[in-house]
């Protein structure tokens, strides 16, 4: 209860008397690995990545995660690495030998900038290397192109490279946990293995804080001195972890990554595929999850507005059973949600057929890895020219993710038109009053409305000229 073991750089570690708050990077400079550096505490700048073991089929797969943000509790029973892991004694591993060839810097950024392109490094069935891995890691020398060049530099790793080696092997399975103190009021950190062992702790903890990924608690835990007196580790729950496409809906687990939904999904869903890179960086999105984004409940979350726009249910799951409630109806307030004490959820789902017709737009100050001012997603189905049926996803404009209802029955049975667009852009700017911040005032938001549902009419026009 009050230990904890994992491996860290091939060897086993044993930790006991950390406060469950601690954060793996916080630890791992405590322990002298000062190679992962502390840049923003936010998983903005990736100078904190750490390699993390995961299963993939009955083998492995190394993924380039945020120290920062990772709860060392969390890490019970698995494997990491740390940039000070991938050289054999003196010997460099080939990626810092590559960035050594003038990648390097000043050199504040250079290991968060190494694990996250060893991650690529190891990638199954890498033909050419993906430098969207690279898009969580901030070099403040603005030296790009050497970094490019020295990841576009890279072969494939040797036969007896022992990382190689060790992806071929299985992932070991994760054990239940329950770590403190060993003090009565000292801070407990729960990790189930089921969804009855989880309703179980949330029965005697009801105002347990979930965790999944942790890219949004954790910066709380960082910035804000936020703390709970329990929090539970969500991760391994199978239950959560679901993938499905059937005739009537695509399901995915609210547990699964949202890097893991972008590869399981393969593009057949194109609204989700477009709103994947611009969610955050490919360090976040291999943490955060769908049921986390909709947790938080925020405003200007980029997530509702899509799943809005696409139609989901989400799926309401507690020692009760389960209920099914449209999107729509989840979010009850600003920060607040249809959850009952108890309740988790357990999945997303998304109906079929798709609208033949769907964009995502993000109006932010920078086009990725941003927080956003408007966010908006249309999805529209047209029938011999006229709005057969159009869902509009918004955010960034209400206290909770909305639809543009008004706007929507407006535009249903009308011509797919100009004349129809442009009385509709009106009625859009007018259905609801932003706020003014430090983002955006409210009539630029209301101004991003109209002009964004006027480029939706431009480029589904384009497609069907």
């Amino acid at each position: 209860m009050g230990e904890i073991s994992f491996k860290l750089n091939g060897q086993t570690v044993w930790v006991s008397g950390v406060d469950p708050h601690t954060t793996a990077l916080s630890w791992l400079r405590q322990q002298g690995l000062t190679g992962s550096k502390e840049g923003c505490a936010e998983g903005e700048c990736g100078a904190c990545a750490l390699l993390l073991l995961r299963p993939e089929g009955g083998r492995a797969r190394l993924e380039a995660v945020n120290g920062c943000l990772l709860l060392l509790p969390s890490l019970a029973g698995q494997e990491v690495w740390t940039v000070e892991g991938l050289a054999q004694g003196e010997r460099l591993h080939p990626v810092q030998e590559a960035m050594l060839q003038g990648g390097s810097q000043c050199g504040y950024c250079t290991p968060g900038f190494v694990v996250s392109m060893a991650a690529e490094y190891y990638r199954k069935n890498r033909s050419n290397f993906d430098l969207e891995a690279l898009s969580g890691n901030l070099c403040r020398c603005t030296g790009y192109r050497p970094i490019r060049d020295a990841a576009l530099s890279l072969g494939q790793p040797a036969p007896h490279d022992p990382l190689a080696q060790r992806l071929n092997a299985p992932v070991e399975a994760v054990k239940s946990l329950e770590y403190s103190l060993k003090t009565e009021s000292s801070p407990r950190f729960y990790r189930p293995l089921s969804l009855p062992e989880l309703y179980h702790i949330l029965a005697e903890h009801p105002a347990a804080k979930l965790v999944a990924g942790g890219t949004d608690w954790v910066v709380e835990v960082n910035q804000r001195f936020a703390r709970a007196e329990v929090q539970v580790d969500i991760s391994q729950v199978p239950e959560l972890q679901t993938l499905f496409w059937g005739q009537e809906y695509v399901e995915i687990g609210a547990g699964i990554t949202l890097s893991e939904a972008e590869r399981w999904l393969e593009g057949r869903i194109p609204l989700l595929a477009q709103w994947f890179p611009l969610f955050a960086s490919r360090l976040i999105r291999n943490r955060a999850t769908l049921g986390g984004n909709l947790g938080t409940a925020s405003p200007i979350g980029d997530g509702p507005p899509v799943l809005l726009a696409l139609g989901a249910e989400v799926v309401l799951s507690g020692a009760a059973g389960e209920r099914v409630l449209p999107l729509e109806r989840f979010f009850t307030g600003y920060r607040q949600t249809a959850l009952q004490p108890g309740e988790v959820i357990r999945a997303v789902r998304i109906p079929l057929p798709l609208a033949p017709q769907a964009r995502f737009y993000k109006v932010s100050k920078r086009r990725l890895d941003d927080i956003s001012t408007v966010a908006a997603a249309f999805a529209l189905q047209l029938e011999g020219g006229r709005v057969q049926s159009i869902r509009i996803g918004l955010g960034g404009v209400a206290p909770t993710p909305v639809r543009a209802s008004q706007t929507e029955a407006f535009l249903e049975g009308k011509p797919w038109d100009e004349r129809t667009v442009r009385a509709a852009s009106e009625l859009i700017r007018g259905e609801f009053r932003p706020i003014d911040d430090h983002r955006g005032s409210a009539a630029y938001r209301s101004a991003m409305l109209s002009s964004l549902l006027h480029k939706f009419y431009a480029e589904t026009t384009e497609v069907r000229a």
